[in-house]
């Protein structure tokens, strides 16, 4: 679909996250290309005529919401290990599916992925795992095609552990480490900056038991070489802390300065054991780390400790994780539960707030991709990335406050219209640049056949007649 030259969404209740936080009341954003220009009352932007006009009555107005922990080839095994504990939801299905993937499959994931993200309100994500097997090119289409803004990771491996446990790793899931490097290096040059700068290529190391010390070195060179970003899952899971303690006498993070894998331009994932001493040591380098409560939550492997985190200064983003882990793509839901589950485990009602959600949400995951200078919050001057969200459904009325309303009574389901670059993706719930009918036409065929390769049952508990 062409892009309008200009765009005015008014009547919204309009977040704006700038620094003062304001929000209006029938509030107005004009949009000229790909860059918001103004930013008030409805009644003060009334002179400005755009191309298209939308109407935003009953609805929030707010920055795009960017997922930080992706796994777009997940979506396509969503509910393949329900229930399942974690090694055993590795080795048994998510490795073996995966390990089975074509090329094929790895695109037709993450335009499934990608589908439901925008249909949620997201309009950015980092992708953390893309496993050559998958298609990186492929991949880097269907974003460029979406036009939804992402971060895509390619795999960096020379080991076949994970945490303490040595060659567990299913052997479709194994990569040489040269071949990572050399691939990594042609996807940087072939697509970061590209499709108006809406794509960027990272690094995206395996986790621990996976990458040696002289490669995690490597790594950490050639991201700040190649003025690009890097993220890992640590501290997932306790393993980790025994890995690094009994192998190197460390905590997680002191272990990950020595490798020069700290800074603004890194993202751990999970971050559930990180212990005092690492929660200084990340605010102090200004280490992002990416919040996943569903998945944390359905594979019991612990609760972050979120609040400490933010009192101390570390960089806090959101992430869904993946099909099997989490289920859904729906940031909005991901955000309800980030507020709710720290309020026990604190016996604090207020240890997390709506507000404090819906930061790391925007700015937080902007912070964390290095793109808070042009996105993240609405204001003048920075890229059009923002979705409209209706508030009059029945499940969320009376709407008094919409900011907690939408986080502890809202969905993704609830997103009217998603704009990334002042370009539309969706409106009135209907997406604009990717055929949905399509899209789950192809994932139907392509999980049918993938389950029925890798041999993998997935079958009910229950007897099915």
């Amino acid at each position: 679909m062409k892009s309008a030259k200009s765009l005015l969404v008014k009547n919204g209740y309009v977040l704006t996250m700038n620094p003062r936080r304001e929000i209006i009341r029938d509030g107005a954003v004009y949009i000229e290309g790909q860059k918001i220009v103004e930013v008030g009352k409805t009644e003060a932007l009334k002179d400005r005529k755009a191309e298209v006009e939308i109407d935003a009555r009953n609805m929030i107005v707010m920055p795009g919401l960017i997922d930080t922990h992706v796994h777009l080839a997940q979506a396509l095994i969503r509910g393949c290990a329900d229930d399942v504990a974690l090694v055993d939801w590795l080795k048994n299905y998510v490795w073996v599916l995966q390990g089975n993937f074509t090329h094929d499959d790895g695109r037709v994931s993450a335009e499934l992925c990608m589908a439901e993200m925008i249909k949620t309100g997201t309009t950015a994500f980092v992708e953390c795992m893309i496993h050559t097997r998958y298609g990186f090119d492929g991949i880097a289409k269907a974003v460029e095609q979406a036009g939804i803004r992402g971060a895509l990771s390619k795999i960096i491996m020379d080991s076949t552990g994970y945490a303490d446990s040595p060659d567990i790793m299913y052997p479709g899931m194994v990569e040489d480490s040269d071949a990572c490097l050399r691939e990594t290096e042609t996807m940087l040059a072939r697509w970061h900056g590209k499709a108006d700068g809406r794509i960027q290529v990272w690094y995206g190391l395996r986790s621990l038991g996976a990458v040696s010390e002289e490669l995690f070195k490597d790594v950490g060179r050639r991201t700040r070489s190649h003025k690009t970003r890097l993220t890992m899952h640590l501290g997932e899971v306790p393993d980790d802390v025994r890995y690094v303690r009994q192998n190197h006498d460390m905590d997680l993070t002191e272990f990950a300065e020595k490798q020069g894998l700290l800074g603004p331009e890194m993202i751990f994932a999970h971050g559930i054991h990180f212990e005092e001493s690492d929660f200084k040591r990340l605010a102090e380098t200004r280490s992002n780390v990416s919040h996943c409560p569903a998945s944390n939550t359905k594979l019991a492997s612990g609760f972050a400790k979120i609040p400490r985190m933010l009192e101390l200064g570390v960089p806090v983003s959101l992430g869904c994780d993946g099909g099997p882990s989490n289920n859904t793509y729906d940031m909005i839901r991901e955000m309800r539960l980030a507020a709710l589950i720290h309020k026990p485990i604190a016996n604090d009602p207020l240890v997390i707030s709506a507000e404090d959600v819906i930061e790391m949400a925007t700015l937080g995951g902007a912070v964390a991709m290095g793109i808070s200078d042009t996105v993240g919050s609405l204001e003048p001057g920075k890229h059009a990335d923002l979705i409209l969200v209706d508030m009059s459904d029945l499940g969320l009325t009376p709407n008094t406050n919409p900011v907690s309303n939408l986080v502890y009574a809202g969905s993704g389901h609830a997103v009217d219209t998603v704009i990334v670059n002042g370009r539309l993706l969706m409106r009135n719930r209907k997406l604009l640049t990717m055929d949905e009918a399509e899209v789950k036409k192809k994932a139907l065929r392509h999980s049918k056949d993938l389950i029925e390769r890798a041999g993998v049952d997935i079958s009910p508990k229950w007897p099915v007649l």
